[in-house]
């Protein structure tokens, strides 16, 4: 673990380093953006799996896992919410800059792939391409998303921290969004990151990325990338569903020529990391390798 500061917000990451490469200007490395209510914890495992050929970068968002000190130190670098999409992109290149990182590859997680879709269209000079797991969207559902905004906030809303010590709990988070039942280690770290997530930036990110215009510019933001766009799926990811992954990725160039974008796991919920971490290794590896 390594903090590093982000617009005077002290940001915490773990970096596994390729052992094969000798310089960092030369080496392509694989930044992992985690979803909401999260943390960089759920990267672990796919890291170890690929240390140590492919470099891998896991930070914590501003206000959530560790990064949730001097919060209100922060500058706005865009005009947008300060826990907006387009923020949390320029807080992801000022990391990138901090640690002198350029041609990196970015896998972002649900909210994650957002972030990470922003990114690249913002600043592609950086941005190799970007791998989108359990991430879709482009369709404005209003009274859905009005339900779960609601759901949402009131999550955020009512967390005791007496929670922790019910030994239960850990149990019903390792079985909520996922068709593979998580192990108890990992029911227990999203009952932590749920709990100690900061109360705005939880409540701003989700307001911000389901704004009805937030939701139809994102395919927008697709369609005009120029570099590599994937996306992992789960067959049973009732949070994302497949259907609205590959709307979002028929907006990308790939779909009119042809290629094949999407990979839809199966027997796989919201956690495509966790439930299938050999899978997601495999395709990793593949387009990676593929430039």
């Amino acid at each position: 673990m390594v903090v590093t500061p982000v617009f005077g917000v002290p940001h915490v990451y773990d970096f596994t380093p390729n052992l094969f490469s000798t310089s960092n200007s030369h080496r392509s490395v694989l930044v992992c953006i985690h979803g909401w209510l999260l943390s960089r914890a759920y990267w672990q495992p796919l890291m170890q799996q690929l240390t140590p050929d492919i470099s891998c970068l896991a930070y914590d968002l501003r206000g959530f896992g560790d990064s949730t000190q001097q919060l209100s130190n922060r500058c706005n670098a865009s005009e947008t919410s300060t826990y907006g999409l387009t923020a949390y992109a320029h807080d992801l290149n000022a990391l990138l800059d901090a640690l002198e990182l350029d041609q990196v590859w970015l896998m972002g997680h649900s909210l994650g792939g957002s972030i990470a879709l922003w990114a690249a269209y913002l600043f592609p000079e950086r941005i190799k391409g970007v791998i989108c797991v359990n991430a879709g969207g482009g369709i404005y559902i209003h009274k859905a998303f009005e339900k779960f905004r609601s759901a949402g906030q009131q999550m955020v809303g009512w967390r005791p921290q007496w929670l922790q010590h019910l030994p239960l709990l850990p149990w019903v988070f390792a079985h909520i969004m996922v068709r593979q039942t998580l192990s108890y280690r990992w029911g227990q770290q999203r009952l932590i990151d749920f709990l100690r997530a900061d109360s705005d930036a939880a409540t701003q990110s989700l307001l911000a990325s389901t704004t009805e215009k937030e939701v139809h510019q994102l395919p927008q933001i697709v369609s005009q990338l120029s570099q590599p766009v994937y996306f992992i799926t789960g067959e049973q990811d009732t949070i994302m569903e497949p259907r609205y992954v590959k709307h979002l990725a028929s907006f990308h160039r790939f779909f009119h020529q042809g290629k094949q974008a999407v990979v839809e796991f199966e027997q796989c919920g919201h956690f495509a990391m966790l439930e299938q971490p050999l899978a997601l290794e495999n395709q990793v590896r593949q387009w990676l390798s593929c430039g």
